[in-house]
């Protein structure tokens, strides 16, 4: 079962150009260490179908895109009478095909667990997709989602600085979200925190559970400092 490891978009700060192909778009040159990028952009704006086919073809088989969904769904219209922004959302980006290995739900830290809400809204998604989905809520209240999440199979984002604890999700996928800490979008993760969380991805792997692990401390260029350093000690785990 191999980890993904990789970084909310595909900037290369320059300091690290010399580790990556020299030829390519910035998406081939980056698919060349890393198999998983998380496709933050989707969140403000849709893409058009062909640009998520063209990004599906710019990199190789094994690698694997996370697509967050629209804030459309999740800030906008708050999971309600989503039917057709989901149809359109998936529409675009099913684009991917195979290389779509996720979809990521952040949700505003205003929203509250509504169970006739959560549930009508994560029905319709499953009547629509079937892959893998993870959850990062901001309200202590979907705490109390566990039964539900379970139901629909919809993993828990292990966010770091988290807003919540971790809450009772099902286990069939595990996905880290490092937006940086203390500074948020800014710090980097240095080689001791690192290797504490090489030993849970270890630990989640070895458990035959796909793993994510996507830095977002993008602000001051750590991300891909910080993941080059946990892909080497995850090497032996990486699909290519």
């Amino acid at each position: 079962m191999p980890v993904y490891v990789g970084c909310a978009g595909w900037s290369l700060p320059r300091q690290h150009w010399s580790e990556f192909a020299e030829q390519g778009t910035h998406l081939q040159r980056y698919a060349s260490r890393f198999n998983a990028v998380e496709i933050n952009s989707s969140f403000y704006r849709p893409h058009l179908p062909q640009t998520y086919e063209r990004w599906r073809e710019s990199v190789p088989s094994w690698f694997r895109f996370s697509v967050k969904m629209p804030k459309r769904i999740t800030h906008e219209l708050r999971l309600q009478h989503c039917g057709t922004a989901l149809d359109e959302f998936l529409a675009q980006c099913l684009q991917l095909e195979e290389k779509l290995g996720c979809l990521l739900i952040q949700l505003p830290p205003s929203l509250r667990y509504e169970p006739e809400i959560a549930g009508a809204f994560f029905d319709a998604l499953r009547q629509r997709f079937a892959g893998a989905v993870v959850l990062e809520p901001r309200h202590a209240s979907w705490l109390a989602a566990a039964t539900l999440l379970q139901a629909f199979e919809i993993g828990w984002v292990t966010a770091d600085p988290a807003v919540i604890e971790p809450g009772d999700a099902w286990q069939g996928v595990r996905y880290w979200r490092l937006h940086g800490s203390p500074q948020i979008y800014h710090s980097a993760y240095g080689p001791e925190r690192l290797q504490a969380y090489s030993r849970l991805l270890r630990r989640s792997v070895e458990h035959g559970t796909p793993t994510w692990c996507i830095f977002d401390n993008t602000a001051s260029g750590h991300a891909v400092t910080d993941a080059l350093t946990l892909l080497n000690s995850h090497s032996q785990y990486l699909q290519t």
